[in-house]
């Protein structure tokens, strides 16, 4: 394994272990402040979009700032990721995001590995997550096209969005939305959920990939 492979590797495991302690922390804190359910969603919203701003400004240049494994596989598909590059990526987003799910349990004087109860199911639940990685994956490839430095504002708006129209609070992250599964609070999802979620994140994604390159496409 080369070293840029490596410093690429790097970059997706903390971005992506930042975004799940990013994503989990920022809940577990509303929580603590407040108990109007309005007040902890917007928290939640507010840091998200921030930090995942943030995050991608810090790594775009060394790694692509995927943090997802649904957006490394169109880059996959799109040539821009060898099969060993994604094999990698996809590895690395997962463990980070695991690992990002320990370190806010521990912060917050939690049990480090918690199993989530949190009910996230029904298809309109899963069509929702379909919705919003296709909606993250078109801002992507459309914003990038225009600055490549727009693309970490643009998806932490799009992401904070998300949380407000999606009936499943937009996870759209097949990593992210694993890592939920070991935490019991407010961001948690119940592990025999986490299938159907990554499923339609899939689908989603390929969905946004083939309408981007229809529209885009000037022949």
């Amino acid at each position: 394994m080369n070293k840029r492979l490596i410093r690429k590797l790097l970059a997706e495991f903390v971005g992506t272990c930042f975004l799940v302690m990013i994503v989990i922390g920022s809940g577990i804190m509303a929580q603590n402040l407040s108990s109007d359910q309005l007040t902890i969603l917007l928290g939640n919203t507010l840091a998200t979009g921030a930090g995942l701003t943030a995050l991608i400004w810090i790594f775009i240049s060394i790694s692509g700032a995927h943090f997802n494994p649904a957006v490394s596989l169109i880059m996959f598909l799109k040539k821009e990721l060898t099969l060993k590059e994604l094999s990698c990526f996809t590895c690395f987003q997962f463990i980070g995001g695991f690992f990002g799910t320990i370190l806010a349990n521990i912060m917050f004087g939690l049990e480090p590995l918690q199993i989530s109860a949190n009910e996230r199911s029904g298809f309109n639940i899963y069509f929702s997550e379909l919705i919003a990685t296709f909606g993250l994956i078109i801002t992507i490839l459309g914003v990038r096209k225009m600055s490549i430095l727009a693309v970490g504002p643009a998806v932490g708006l799009y992401i904070s969005a998300g949380y407000w129209f999606t009936s499943s609070t937009s996870f759209a992250n097949p990593a992210v939305t694993f890592a939920r599964g070991f935490s019991d609070t407010f961001t948690g999802i119940n592990p025999d959920f986490i299938l159907p979620f990554i499923i339609f994140q899939l689908i989603g994604a390929n969905l946004a990939m083939l309408f981007m390159n229809f529209i885009e496409n000037d022949a």
